[in-house]
């Protein structure tokens, strides 16, 4: 049998009673009401926001700002000709470089850069290298 949330019971003890202010002195919470006197945070809407310092510049302010991550090279990459040296097709393609788990599923653009000391010459289809690759791949 399933119940439904529409039909479950909460706990009796589960739940806390509001804390009744304002209600005269033998209450414990009477006159100011548990606030204090005076000053900003006694009053109605007296919030202080997150990271005020009384006026002094906040620290996350004071602090430089660092830091700067490019969205585009989130899907582009650079890897090395040596590298390729474990993929025994010769004509490589992105599918390829995905299928070794040399680059990551997401990634639609490579670039292929130097240096290049392995023998085995590999011909690139749509992917981008340096010059000193290109130099090698067409000797």
């Amino acid at each position: 049998m399933t119940s439904l949330l529409n039909k479950l019971k909460p706990n009796i003890d589960s739940k806390n009673k509001k804390k009744r202010v304002g209600r005269g002195m033998a209450s414990g919470s009477g006159k100011t009401c548990g606030r204090g006197h005076k000053g900003q945070k006694s009053r109605t809407g007296g919030k202080i926001q997150i990271g005020f310092e009384g006026g002094q510049m906040p620290l996350q302010r004071r602090l430089p700002k660092v830091g700067f991550s490019s969205r585009t090279n989130l899907l582009s990459i650079d890897i090395k000709y040596d590298r390729l040296s474990v993929i025994k097709e010769k004509e490589i393609t992105l599918d390829i470089l995905k299928k070794y788990k040399l680059i990551k599923s997401k990634i639609k653009k490579v670039k292929v850069i130097g240096p290049c000391t392995i023998k085995g010459k590999k011909t690139l289809k749509d992917i981008s290298c340096t010059k000193s690759v290109s130099e090698f791949i067409s000797k």
